[in-house]
């Protein structure tokens, strides 16, 4: 297949360059959404703007340089291995964001009733903040002198000025990349999601079975339905993940365990691509699977990008709170302040007032104001 893998790069490219653009824009509307609409200002999503702030930078950073080390640029051996090293830190705190998810979702469907106490802003805040650091800690411990600098100067394929031709696999230990990242940090935490969303499918069928149920909701099953919902857009979202990077770490571990058997470079590019294009689904399967995305994507299509006027989102907390939704009253029509005084004087012809005393008898409500002529106390026989 000589001639597909040397048409291989410009194609490759290409695409790169398509999936970056599509990753920016469709991930800083799903940030644009959050912010503009209150409804969605819960844990979860909390957890998807993390997942989006590292898939914006997969666009504008990781691709870019996949390219540079696509092309095998001459570079200094350690800026080659902080380009690579970013790639793995955004790759891992997008894992760790997933798993955040599951969790969440877990204690949502595990403890509704103490969700809210248990699952603040602040410890969603926190855990956000150690999620990237340890995908921190995990993408640059190559930087820490787990590479193959020492290999490479052993087999005398690299100076003293250590000027090397920048690949993934030149710079980056597969030991590495097997036995740590993918056996250590990336199987186990999908593994672990998909025991939790079994769990959770579990239990809310169970609780829309049971016919005898006890909450504090006023619909229960409305409730567990809703759940239901999110939970499946968010599984849709795991399987797709697993499925985009699976293949590329597959391809690792035959690298490590078979050196000598035969690597398609085409297939290598596939795997490539599906990682990166990762990146720019997520966003597609928020606007056709959760309502309140697509309702705060069309306004932001429209009113920004079309320059059409749009009428305001509904900005009210979640509908998916621990408490029943009661239905509003309808409010009283407004009533003046002294109703209750007149009650007891027997009925007056209502005339206008003289006009000197037009702006002294005037009762003020919230809504509206009342003009009320003068009266005389009268005796009741």
């Amino acid at each position: 297949m000589p001639g597909t893998v040397s048409s291989a790069p410009p194609l490759y490219i290409g695409m790169e360059v398509l999936i970056a653009v599509a990753s920016v824009i469709g991930n800083v509307m799903v940030v644009w959404a959050v912010k503009i609409n209150k409804s969605l200002r819960d844990t979860t999503f909390c957890f998807i703007v993390s997942l989006a702030v590292a898939d914006i930078a997969v666009g504008a950073l990781v691709i870019p340089l996949a390219i540079t080390v696509s092309i095998g640029l001459e570079t200094y051996f350690y800026s080659c291995l902080l380009g690579t090293c970013t790639m793995l830190v955004l790759t891992e705190s997008s894992i760790l964001a997933l798993l955040a998810i599951a969790i969440d979702r877990y204690l949502r469907v595990k403890i509704p009733t103490r969700y809210k106490r248990v699952v603040t802003s602040r410890r969603a805040g926190l855990a956000v903040v150690m999620c990237w650091t340890l995908a921190f800690v995990v993408g640059l411990t190559p930087m820490l002198g787990w590479n193959n600098l020492k290999h490479l100067q052993e087999n005398g394929t690299i100076g003293p000025d250590l000027i090397v031709t920048c690949r993934f696999e030149t710079v980056i230990s597969m030991t590495y990349m097997v036995y740590f990242n993918f056996f250590g940090c990336v199987l186990p935490p999908l593994v672990f999601m998909l025991v939790i969303y079994v769990e959770i499918f579990y239990m809310i069928h169970k609780q829309l079975n049971n016919k005898k149920i006890t909450s504090s909701f006023s619909d229960p099953n409305k409730y567990y339905n809703k759940e239901l919902n999110l939970a499946k857009s968010l599984v849709l979202v795991f399987v797709l993940f697993s499925i985009s990077w699976l293949p590329l770490h597959v391809i690792n571990c035959i690298t490590l365990f078979c050196p000598k058997c035969n690597k398609p470079m085409v297939l290598l590019y596939i795997a490539i691509l599906l990682t990166h294009g990762n990146s720019a689904v997520n966003p597609i399967v928020y606007a056709f699977r959760i309502k309140k995305f697509r309702t705060a994507f069309q306004k932001i299509w429209q009113q920004y990008f079309c320059c059409k006027e749009t009428l305001a989102l509904d900005f009210q907390q979640s509908d998916r709170k621990d408490k029943p939704n009661v239905e509003p009253k309808p409010a009283a029509s407004p009533q003046p302040a002294h109703e209750g005084v007149f009650k007891s004087y027997p009925s007056l012809e209502l005339q206008p007032p003289p006009l000197e005393l037009q702006d002294e008898q005037k009762i003020i409500t919230s809504q509206k104001t009342y003009k009320l002529p003068p009266f005389v106390e009268q005796s009741v026989a």
